[in-house]
Order: C-alpha cells, then structure tokens, then sequence
C-alpha cells in the first residue's frame, strides 16, 4: 500500500524532468507529508482531437480515483493493484485510456504495534521517483476535476521487509509508452501490465529505507512544509 508519500520538487522541476511542455498547477508547493483526498501533481498526455497534436502536462489531481460512475463513498480510493488494475470495473476504463505519473520523493511506511509504530521513509537512487497512477475527471459544481490513483505491486527487496505492497515504480525509458494517450484493447492491457510488472522490477530492487521521527505518523499534525519529515532518525 501507499497511504503516504512526499514530493519536494517545484513544478518548473518537474517540467524539466518529466519533458513536459508546461502545466497549469502552479499553487503547488512542496510537500513531505501527503496523504488521500489532497491535490498532487500528476504528469499526463493528451491528444488535441482537433489537431492529433500530444501535449505532456504537470496537472492537479485528487489523489482519491473518483470516476463520475461512482457514488461518494466515505473511504477513498487512493490505491489501485496492479493485479486488478485491467479487469475491475472501477479501474480498467482509465487504465485502458487514461494512465499518469505521480511524481514523489519517496513515501512511507510503518512497523510495529498501534500506538507505537515506527515510521520509515523509502526512497530511491534519484531524487525523484515516477510512479504509475490512473486517473479520471468528472464535474464537480460546474467545474472539472481530475483525480487519481496509484498503481501498487507486491513488494521486494527492501521495501517487502517493511510492507507487503508498494508503487509501481517505472523508469524513464518507459515513461513515453506509458503515457502515450492511445485506448488500449484486451491485449493491450494484458501487455501493459506485464510491462509494468517487469520494469518495476527494476526500480524496486534500488529501494532502500531507513527510520524517520514518528512526528509524521498523524497526517492532521505533521506539518507538510517540514524537511525534517524525511530525515533518517538519529
């Protein structure tokens, strides 16, 4: 799973490394504490139909998937698994047309007893890490907004040792396929996931971890701003 994660690149930051032509999100700020049901940056393409003209976007996104199809439900959507991902009817619509890139520093995890549990911070070699998400768009009082969720696999290497699930981590020379806005057949789905499945692979087995403050442990307290969220403890 992947309840909580931190992104501390500017938006031109992440124009520049996702290769992306611009974006309209220009409130964001960074932040080390992020958790379901607040706005991100997601890194998208769209197909002008009127010129068939791709443009690669850094966007605002809800992260809790809220396709127009669904009632409002009380427990977000924030997590998609990988082995559902092409056949469950909440998801495979947006995984056929409509895939993303959640950019993040790293993200967290927690060991131990309720009341007691130890927070870790997993991160990657880069600075920052691209992973794969869906996402959706319906009206909201007139006004349209997209919302996502992020793709999650069983965990390896060093993050198994701290949870059993983790993102999809993908590196750069499958971003372009990935994000390609083309609608994905039966097949095409089935590729995609294998494609997925392997690449991340990759990325997993250059995950480490180490123990951060417990302070980020309540997402209402921890305070976003605060760099010292993801600094190894001691």
């Amino acid at each position: 799973m992947c309840g909580r994660f931190a992104n501390d690149a500017k938006v031109d930051e992440m124009i520049q490394e996702f290769v992306a032509e611009g974006g309209d999100y220009r409130d964001w700020r960074p932040s080390y504490s992020i958790a379901p049901t607040q706005v991100v940056p997601i890194v998208r393409e769209r197909k002008n139909s009127d010129t068939g003209e791709v443009t690669r976007s850094v966007d605002a996104a809800v992260w809790n998937f809220h396709p127009s199809f669904m009632k409002d439900s009380k427990r977000p959507q924030f997590n998609t698994r990988i082995e559902t991902v092409a056949t469950n009817g909440l998801w495979k619509g947006a995984f056929a047309s409509s895939r993303c890139l959640v950019p993040m520093r790293g993200y967290y995890e927690w060991t131990g007893e309720p009341g007691s549990k130890q927070a870790w911070f997993l991160h990657g070699e880069a600075p920052l890490l691209a992973a794969a998400g869906i996402y959706t768009a319906r009206k909201v009082d007139d006004e349209w907004e997209v919302s996502m969720s992020i793709i999650t696999r069983e965990a390896k290497d060093a993050s198994g040792e701290i949870h059993d699930r983790m993102p999809v981590f993908l590196e750069r020379d499958v971003w372009d396929e990935y994000l390609a806005p083309v609608k994905l057949d039966d097949s095409g789905k089935e590729q995609m996931v294998a494609l997925l499945t392997g690449e991340s692979d990759k990325v997993a087995s250059s995950i480490t971890s180490y123990e951060v403050d417990r302070k980020v442990n309540n997402s209402r307290t921890a305070n976003p701003d605060d760099a010292t969220l993801i600094e190894p403890l001691g």
